[in-house]
């Protein structure tokens, strides 16, 4: 059920107590959950270069004891330079934990299911919860599921990027699933989820069925696209949102070159073609397009015919330039990706796909909810000119 399963069998085995074992989770998790949060609200990894001179950092922390069933923990609450991050993992001046019932839609909304619930509540507290008692409690978190799925969207979003990721889930046995994903930003720069599905594996019909969705919720019109060259992507877009422009994600296209050549030569072709999407214009693009063709196709000439076909890879370059290094990839949904898959490591495996359906959910609500009022880079002066491009 939990990663730290091992840990707990080490523990039983051993004599220690079960209580001292929880204590110390719970004081993990919390501290964990502190530093993730500043992680998000600073938008860069610790000791990322990203960070130089972005006008705020971490500045250490301060502790403060919190009371819970299994004794008393510690936690370290870390600060930023200018004094602006608040964290919501822990209510200000509280000093003891959360109710029964809070605990367990906590444990539901991170993928836990109503029988392991029960068990771990009769051992935590010493009394049973029927599974029946579990899931009348737990009706709140389902409904947050469907809201999410059925919620109203804006009209126009200037970008919406597309990517899956990979997940454990159990059906009749564990396998990877894909996770797909829909990011939109909207013309004023605010991003969110729009939404997410759970499907066998990737295909652009999915995305297809998911965007057809999204359009009957609201979003009516969509200036591009950010996709990876998932073969159909661009097809299954424009058959939904026909004025739509579609970007091939640079960074994919990089890897797939560097994947093609010899290790020797990897540097020089791929500083070659960063000189191609880094471009300034179109025309300097092509130019630079030209080039690198010419001196790859002397030495890898079977390679070069993925860029035959230019209809998507220069889209970017339509929109104005404070913005245009948001737009060339996928990198946005990436991190996010990376994120979802860190905590999803902490499980071995979802026992079913609503489990794991129930805590990508809780993730996406999160991340919604921390950028609903901070715009992205770039797009702060460049609304008028993104209305522009609606209207025509």
């Amino acid at each position: 059920m939990f990663n730290s399963n091992t840990e707990l069998y080490k523990a039983l085995l051993s004599g220690s107590s079960i209580d001292e074992f929880i204590r110390k989770e719970i004081e993990n998790a919390i501290n964990l959950l502190l530093k993730t949060e500043l992680t998000s609200f600073l938008d860069y990894e610790p000791y990322d270069p990203i960070g130089y001179n972005s006008g705020n950092s971490r500045n250490g922390s301060y502790r403060r004891n919190l009371k819970t069933k299994y004794g008393e923990i510690t936690v370290e609450i870390p600060r930023d330079r200018n004094g602006e991050f608040k964290q919501h993992t822990i209510a200000p001046y509280k000093r003891n934990t959360d109710d029964l019932e809070t605990t367990i839609l906590h444990l539901y909304s991170k993928g836990i299911t109503t029988s392991e619930i029960a068990v771990l509540i009769e051992k935590m507290y010493g009394h049973a919860y029927s599974k029946q008692t579990i899931s009348n409690i737990t009706k709140t978190m389902e409904n947050h599921v469907k809201e999410f799925h059925e919620r109203q969207l804006n009209k126009q979003y200037a970008v919406v990027y597309m990517d899956a990721t990979m997940l454990n889930v159990r059906r009749d046995s564990v396998s990877k699933e894909a996770v797909h994903i829909l990011v939109g930003i909207t013309k004023e720069g605010y991003k969110e989820v729009l939404d997410f599905g759970i499907y066998p594996s990737e295909s652009c019909e999915n995305y297809k069925e998911m965007l057809q969705s999204i359009q009957k919720r609201g979003c009516s019109e969509i200036l591009l696209f950010v996709s990876d060259g998932l073969t159909g992507i661009k097809d299954a877009c424009l058959s939904v949102y026909p004025k739509a422009m579609h970007q091939s994600c640079w960074v994919h296209i990089s890897r797939k070159v560097a994947r093609l050549v010899r290790a020797k030569d990897r540097k020089e072709i791929l500083d070659k073609l960063k000189s191609v999407y880094q471009s300034k214009t179109e025309e300097e693009a092509n130019l630079n397009l030209e080039a690198f063709i010419t001196s790859m196709s002397k030495r890898y000439p079977k390679d070069v015919d993925k860029f035959r076909d230019r209809s998507n890879l220069f889209s970017f370059l339509s929109f104005p330039k404070e913005i245009q290094r948001s737009l060339y990839s996928t990198n946005l949904i990436e991190g996010l990706n990376k994120q979802l898959k860190r905590y999803t490591n902490r499980k071995e495996q979802f026992p079913n796909e609503d489990s794991l359906e129930r805590f990508i959910c809780n993730q996406f609500i999160e991340y919604n909810q921390r950028f609903s009022c901070r715009i992205h880079r770039g797009f702060d002066v460049v609304q008028s000119e993104l209305q522009e491009m609606f209207e025509k």
